[in-house]
C-alpha cells in the first residue's frame, strides 16, 4: 500500500493505476481484486466491479421536429427478471407509457422539453440516458418525410436595427439526433451563441455584420443563408444611417505545408500538430484548405502551383509553413523532406518567388506565416534577383528575427511549436490581419521559455483594414470562384462509406475519414455477424508500394496505434484502423483488400477467411498528381538562382535550422540543437570563411587600383 501511495508525488502518477498493474503482474484475477477491495472497505470501487443486474441495449436518442408530425423514442433493456418501462418528462410521470416505445402522435409545441425512462427489473432498477425533443412550428410548405436525416426548415431573416435595440435570430432543422447549432458573425464563431434562437440585447454598432448558423448532426454539416444585419445611429431627424460593412473578399484559400520526415536532416514533432489546429481554425473563417504534410521538392513545388491555381482578382490567399529553413538577403527558403546534405537554394522554395506569381493573379490579401528559422546558410551564395510589385496589400508573420532560430517545445505527446501556441488563440479575432499578428508577438513576448531567443517579426505593406473574418462575395467573378471551388473540392472528397456482406452472413461497414488533405484514414466495423460465429473480425491488407504502408501499424484496435493522434476523438469505436499518409505519392487508382475472418462454434478452432477487393479511386490529393515531376515552369524558373547546383558542379553544406526547447519539471533549459552549423567550431569555421572572402575582394580591389 505504501509503494502504491507514493506514486501520488509522481507526476502523472496514479497509485489505482500501480495497484492494477501490480496485481495484473501477479496474475491475479477480478475476483482477488473484488476480495482486496472488501478488505479494505472500499464500496465506491466495488461498486464499479458489480455486474449491473440490467443492461440497456438501446437509449432513447434525442430528436427534433416538426409540429403535427410523429415522436417516438426508444429504449430497449434486459435484466436478470422480466423488465417494465416508466417514461418521464422532466421530473413527471408520462401517462400511460409503460413500453419500450413511447409514441406522441401528433407531437405539439408543448411536447418539447427532457425524456428519460426508468427500467425495474426486481429490485433493481436504472435509468436511460436522457433525450431532448425541440418541436418547431414552421409552415405548411415545409414538408418532411421523416426525423433521420437532417434537413434545413427555418432560415434566418436579414435585420435593420437601431443601436439599443435587441437582435433576434432564429433558424431550425429537424433530425435525429437533435442538431447542434453555432451562429457566426463575419465568418467568425459567436461565443456561446449555441441555440437556435440567437439574442442580443442593445446592440451596438460593432454588432453589424454578415449573421449565419452552422447546423451539424452526426457528421452530418449544413449552414443557414447568410444574412445582413445592419446597425445604424440615430442621426438628425432620427435617420438610421447604416455603418460600412468590412472589405469582402472573392474567395479565401489557404494552402498548409507541414514538413517534419526528413530523410537527411533531424526530424520535428510540431509540424503536424501547428497544421492541424490552423486547418481547422481556418476552415470556421471560410477558407479552402490544403493541408499537406512531408513533401519532397517537386511535391512542394506541384502543390503550390495547384494552390495558384485557385487564386484570381481579389481572392486572399495564406500560405503557411512550419519545418526547416533559412533565410538569404531577405529571401525565405522552405527545405523539402528530400532535400540532401548539404542543400542550397535550388533544393529549396524561395517564399519571395511564390509572392511574385500571387502577385500576378491580382490577389486582394496575401499572408505569409513562416515557422521556420531564419538563420543564415553561408554555404549558398546565391543572390536572388526577384523583382516584387509594389502592392498594399502583403503581410508576413515570421515566427522569429532575422538570423535567429525557431523553436519547437520538447514533450513526450504532440504539442504545438511556440508560434502556433499562440496564433491559434488570436486566429479567429475580427480584427485588421497586423492587429492580430501584434497581438500574438505580445503574447509571445510573455512566455518564459522562449524570451530573449524568439520572438515574432512582422512586415506589412497593408493600407487597408483587411482581416481574415472578412466576409466572401464573388461579385463578377461568381464563375471563375465557382470553377475554382470545384477545382478544390476534387482534392478533398472522401470515399463513400460502404457496407460489405460476406456469404458467410456477416455485414462490415468500411468507413473513411480524412485527417489531412494526404493523409486518409480507413475503419472496418462488424456490423452483423452469424449467432453462430464465436469470432468475427474484417481487416484491410494489399495497400500500393507506393504509400509505403507498415504492416505493425495496419489494423488497430485503437487510432493511436497506428499513428492518428488528432482526429481519434470524431472517429467511430469500437473499430479497427488503418492510416495511409502521403498519398500525393500514389500513381494508380488505390485498390486493396477487405478480409474477414471468422470462426464457427462448430468447427472448433479453424479459422474461414473471406476476401473483398476495394477499388476507391484516387482519394483526397491523390487526384492531383503531385508525384509527377514538376509539370509547370512557373513555380521552378522563379526558384532557381544562378549559383545553384542544378547551374554548377560544386555542392557546399546546408544548415539544418530548427531548435527543441525541453520543457523539464517546470523549467526552461535549451536541449540539444538540431543545426550542425550553430555549434563552437562551425560559427568559428564560418567567421573564418567570412574573412577569407573580405581579404580576398581587398586583394582583387587592390590590384585593379594599381592596374588602372
Amino acid at each position: 500500500m505504501e509503494m502504491c501511495s507514493l506514486k501520488v508525488l509522481e507526476l502523472e502518477g496514479s497509485p489505482s493505476r500501480m495497484l492494477l498493474r501490480l496485481m495484473g503482474e501477479r496474475g491475479c484475477t477480478a475476483g482477488h481484486l473484488v476480495d482486496y477491495l472488501q478488505t479494505l472497505g472500499n464500496s465506491e470501487a466495488l461498486q464499479c466491479l458489480k455486474p449491473p443486474g440490467i443492461q440497456i441495449l438501446i437509449q432513447p436518442l434525442s430528436v427534433a421536429l416538426i409540429s403535427g408530425h410523429n415522436l417516438r423514442l426508444s429504449c430497449y433493456a434486459v435484466g436478470k427478471s422480466p423488465v417494465q418501462y416508466q417514461w418521464f418528462k422532466s421530473k413527471e410521470e408520462v401517462p400511460n407509457s409503460f413500453s419500450p416505445d413511447l409514441v406522441i402522435s401528433p407531437v405539439q409545441l408543448k411536447d418539447a422539453g427532457y425524456y428519460i425512462c426508468r427500467v425495474n427489473s426486481g429490485e433493481d432498477f436504472e435509468f436511460s440516458q436522457w433525450a431532448q425533443v425541440d418541436v418547431l412550428e414552421v409552415g405548411m410548405s415545409n414538408h418532411v418525410d421523416g426525423v433521420d436525416d437532417l434537413v434545413l426548415v427555418v432560415q434566418p431573416q436579414a435585420q435593420r436595427l437601431l443601436a439599443g435595440e435587441t437582435l433576434h435570430l432564429q433558424c431550425g432543422a429537424v433530425g435525429r439526433p437533435i442538431p447542434r447549432y453555432q451562429w457566426h458573425r463575419n465568418g467568425v464563431p459567436i461565443a456561446n451563441a449555441s441555440k437556435r434562437k440567437l439574442t442580443i440585447p442593445c446592440v451596438m454598432q460593432d454588432h453589424y455584420g454578415k449573421y449565419r448558423c452552422e447546423i451539424t448532426s452526426n457528421s452530418e454539416r449544413m449552414w443557414t443563408n447568410e444574412v445582413d444585419v445592419v446597425i445604424g445611429m440615430l442621426c438628425f431627424f432620427y435617420v438610421s444611417v447604416p455603418l460600412p460593412c468590412p472589405i469582402p473578399a472573392t474567395d479565401k484559400v489557404a494552402l498548409l505545408i507541414g514538413n517534419l520526415s526528413y530523410k537527411n536532416h533531424p526530424k520535428l514533432k510540431a509540424p503536424m500538430v501547428d497544421v492541424y489546429d490552423l486547418t481547422n481554425l481556418l476552415r470556421q473563417l471560410n477558407f479552402k484548405v490544403v493541408s499537406l504534410l512531408d513533401l519532397t521538392e517537386s511535391e512542394m513545388r506541384n502543390a503550390v502551383d495547384e494552390f495558384l491555381l485557385l487564386l484570381h482578382k481579389g481572392v486572399y490567399g495564406l500560405l503557411y509553413y512550419a519545418g526547416h529553413g533559412y533565410e538569404n538577403y531577405g529571401n525565405s527558403f522552405m527545405v523539402p523532406v528530400d532535400a540532401p546534405n548539404p542543400y542550397r537554394s535550388a533544393n529549396c522554395l524561395c517564399v519571395q518567388s511564390i509572392l511574385k506569381l500571387m502577385q500576378e493573379k491580382e490577389t486582394g490579401l496575401n499572408v505569409f506565416l513562416l515557422d521556420m528559422c531564419r538563420k543564415r546558410n553561408i554555404h549558398d551564395d546565391s543572390t536572388p534577383n526577384i523583382v516584387l510589385r509594389v502592392t498594399a496589400n502583403i503581410v508576413f508573420g515570421y515566427a522569429t528575427c532575422q538570423d535567429a532560430e525557431a523553436f519547437e517545445l520538447s514533450s513526450s505527446g504532440f504539442t504545438n511549436g511556440v508560434f502556433v501556441k499562440f496564433l491559434k488563440k488570436r486566429l479567429l479575432d475580427d480584427e485588421k490581419i497586423t492587429v492580430v499578428l501584434d497581438r500574438v508577438a505580445e503574447d509571445m513576448g510573455q512566455f518564459d521559455a522562449t524570451k530573449g531567443k524568439q520572438a515574432l517579426e512582422i512586415r506589412s505593406s497593408l493600407s487597408e483594414r483587411r482581416a481574415l473574418t472578412d466576409p466572401i462575395q464573388p461579385g463578377d467573378s461568381a464563375d471563375l470562384a465557382q470553377a475554382h471551388s470545384r477545382q478544390w473540392a476534387k482534392a478533398h472528397e472522401l470515399p463513400e462509406s460502404m457496407c460489405l456482406d460476406f456469404d458467410c452472413g456477416a455485414r462490415i461497414k468500411l468507413g473513411y475519414a480524412a485527417e489531412f488533405s494526404n493523409v486518409l484514414v480507413i475503419y472496418t466495423h462488424i456490423i452483423k455477424k452469424p449467432e453462430d460465429m464465436s469470432f468475427c473480425q474484417a481487416h484491410v491488407t494489399d495497400f500500393s508500394q507506393d504509400l509505403d504502408v507498415d504492416p505493425k501499424e495496419m489494423n488497430r484496435e485503437t487510432p493511436e496505434e497506428t499513428g492518428i493522434y488528432l482526429l481519434s476523438s470524431s472517429l467511430p469505436q469500437h473499430c479497427l484502423y488503418t492510416r495511409l499518409s502521403s498519398l500525393q505519392k500514389l500513381k494508380e487508382e488505390l485498390v486493396f483488400t477487405v478480409c474477414l475472418q471468422g470462426a464457427f462454434t462448430a468447427m472448433d478452432d479453424d479459422t474461414v477467411h473471406w476476401t473483398r477487393s476495394i477499388n476507391i479511386g484516387k482519394p483526397l490529393i491523390a487526384r492531383l498528381d503531385l508525384h509527377r515531376a514538376m509539370r509547370r515552369n512557373s513555380c521552378l524558373q522563379t526558384c532557381m538562382m544562378p549559383h545553384s547546383p542544378s547551374h554548377s558542379p560544386c555542392h557546399s553544406p546546408g544548415p539544418e535550422h530548427h531548435l527543441h526547447l525541453h520543457l523539464h519539471h517546470g523549467q526552461h533549459q535549451v536541449g540539444t540543437h538540431t543545426d550542425k552549423h550553430c555549434s563552437a567550431s562551425h560559427s568559428h569555421c564560418s567567421f573564418d570563411i567570412y574573412h577569407r572572402r573580405l581579404i580576398t575582394s581587398f586583394i582583387y580591389l587592390f590590384i585593379f587600383c594599381i592596374v588602372h
